[in-house]
């Protein structure tokens, strides 16, 4: 199992990964990628961070679990690899993007361009068995998770945090809303957004102009 994180992301979590409650979850993660098939392959294990450095998070999304089908997981929250089908809650937030920016739906689902502009795409547990969903949930990833998000509200200003969903704002409790912008909606899953509270809810654009009112560029959704 090839396992590396970023350099920005390393100096800042050490504390973290000497705690014992990780080095169990990576003695347990260890016996997992060698005896079951996990998602996403272990080298992608710390993409969202690999993919989007400390200094450059401007926005992030929270997610929950990986997607846990062959091929999908490409450790981004809510992001699946080129050439996979967009699961439904992708279709729909691309939807929402569209009606909110006018932006047309792209063809693929990889999210690794909006990574690359500082979008943390963060799930609270970043690996999971394969057709197993929640399957690793409790072994230590969302105390890690619940570190990373503390740390990025504590030690940075002017970041977006969008959670979608009860889970995510849960999560987001130890946010400072007062230095950042907390956007809170429905989860884009299609039976939570048939009931209203997703769509017109105008996050990305509301992330925009507030990125640009604290003088940091956009993303380009």
């Amino acid at each position: 199992m090839n396992v590396s994180i970023a350099e920005s992301w390393q100096t800042r979590l050490q504390f973290e990964f000497d705690k014992p409650y990780f080095i169990a979850l990576a003695e347990f993660l260890r016996q997992e990628y060698s005896t079951q098939r996990v998602y996403p392959p272990g080298r992608l294990m710390f993409n969202a961070f690999n993919s989007c450095s400390f200094d450059d998070t401007r926005v992030v999304i929270l997610g929950q679990d990986p997607y846990h089908g062959e091929g999908q997981a490409n450790g981004l929250a809510f992001s699946v690899a080129d050439g996979i089908s967009k699961p439904p809650s992708l279709v729909n937030i691309f939807k929402e993007i569209q009606d909110d920016l006018g932006k047309p739906v792209p063809k693929s689902g990889n999210l690794e361009r909006w990574a690359r502009q500082g979008v943390m795409l963060l799930n609270s547990t970043l690996t999971v068995r394969a057709g197993q969903a929640g399957s690793h949930q409790g072994k230590g990833w969302e105390t890690f998770t619940d570190a990373v998000i503390k740390l990025i509200s504590d030690e940075k200003q002017h970041v977006v945090f969008m959670l979608w969903g009860a889970y995510a704002q849960k999560k987001g409790a130890v946010i400072d809303n007062k230095k950042h912008l907390v956007l809170k909606a429905k989860h884009p899953s299609p039976m939570a957004a048939q009931w209203g509270g997703w769509f017109g809810t105008k996050h990305f654009s509301q992330a925009n102009n507030y990125l640009e009112g604290k003088g940091l560029p956009p993303i380009d959704w």
